[in-house]
This record gives structure tokens, C-alpha cells and sequence, in this order.
């Protein structure tokens, strides 16, 4: 029971949470959450564990490796039988393409601030910016970065959604079986 009500807190500070990256939209702010930063760590891994495979894979190993990350994660806890874990690993995957959305429709404006502190103008460009000039895609920058923006919503929407119907559904066994006899449902 306690672990119940404790995972539907969860959820829904998940969803209030996810109501405000969607009210911010695209742009620097969304990039302004306490996730951020530990999203940051991956995203440089990211260009370090693509950097076998050319220059392509190596920029776009950033964003790739910021959300895989949580994907790879969810995949592990569904295979260890836990999918309310898995669930939320889901909802940080979704968060990632969030976090990622502004700096793709940066792609032409170069205004983002960018770890070294200064924007995209101010160096030699970014990752979004070489990798959507690469594929003749520049010009897309806003659309494709929207589009980041609204599938990362819906991604982190749709884990709230699954870990809904797991507390839910999850509400038989509470007088069933003890909550150390039972694996997550």
C-alpha cells in the first residue's frame, strides 16, 4: 500500500513536471532543469563512445547517447521484471528529447549557450548545427526541433500513462501478498 501511494506521488510530480516543460515550449528554458546538467554528463559521453565511427556519428553521438541512455536503462529494469522502474526510465527518455529539442532549432541561430559558455556564434557552430548542414537540413531546424520538442512530451506522457495503469492495476495485490514477496506488476 505505502509503495503504492508512494509511486503515485511519484507520478504525478512526473506529470506536473511534464506540464511545465510542455507550458516553456522550445527554447533555453526548458534547459533550465535540475536534469540538465546529469542529461549533460551523458550527452558528452555520447561524442567520446560514438567517436570510433567518423565525424558524423562522433557529433551525433551526443544527443544519441543522451537518450539512449534512459532507453537502455528501461530495457534493463523490464528484463529484472520491474516496468513501474522502467516506466519512469521511459518518462527521462522523453524528458532527453525535451532537453534536446532547443538546441536543434538553435541550429541556425547559434544563440544556445553552450558548455564553454559561449553561444554557438561566438565558436565554430554546434552539433545540431554541422550535423543538420551535413544533411541539407538546416533550413528545418525549427520544425525538427518542435518535433523533438512534442514527441519528447508525448513519450514522457505516455510513461506516466503506463505507470498509471501499473499502480493501478497493481491494487489487487496489496492485501494479497506482502510487499516483499511480490516482484513489481
Amino acid at each position: 500500500m505505502i509503495q503504492r501511494l508512494g509511486r503515485a506521488a511519484g507520478l504525478l510530480i512526473l506529470f506536473v513536471w511534464t506540464l511545465q516543460f510542455a507550458r516553456l515550449g522550445v527554447n533555453e528554458a526548458a534547459q533550465s532543469s535540475v536534469l540538465h546538467l546529469p542529461d549533460l554528463v551523458f550527452h558528452e559521453a555520447g561524442h567520446v563512445v560514438f567517436g570510433l565511427f567518423g565525424r558524423f556519428m562522433t557529433v551525433l553521438g551526443g544527443s544519441l547517447f543522451q537518450i539512449l541512455v534512459p532507453v537502455i536503462c528501461a530495457i534493463a529494469l523490464l528484463r529484472q521484471a520491474q516496468p513501474f522502474g522502467a516506466a519512469v526510465c521511459v518518462w527521462w527518455a522523453g524528458q532527453n528529447l525535451v532537453d534536446v529539442a532547443p538546441y536543434i532549432a538553435d541550429a541556425r541561430a547559434l544563440q544556445l549557450v553552450l558548455l564553454g559558455g559561449h553561444t554557438g556564434a561566438e565558436v565554430e557552430g554546434h552539433d545540431w548545427e554541422f550535423l543538420l548542414t551535413e544533411l541539407g537540413w538546416l533550413h528545418r531546424d525549427g520544425t525538427l526541433g518542435l518535433a523533438a520538442f512534442r514527441i519528447g512530451i508525448a513519450v514522457m506522457l505516455g510513461a506516466i500513462a503506463w505507470g498509471t495503469v501499473l499502480v493501478v492495476r497493481n491494487r489487487e495485490n496489496d492485501t494479497l501478498v506482502p510487499d516483499d514477496d511480490r516482484r513489481d506488476v
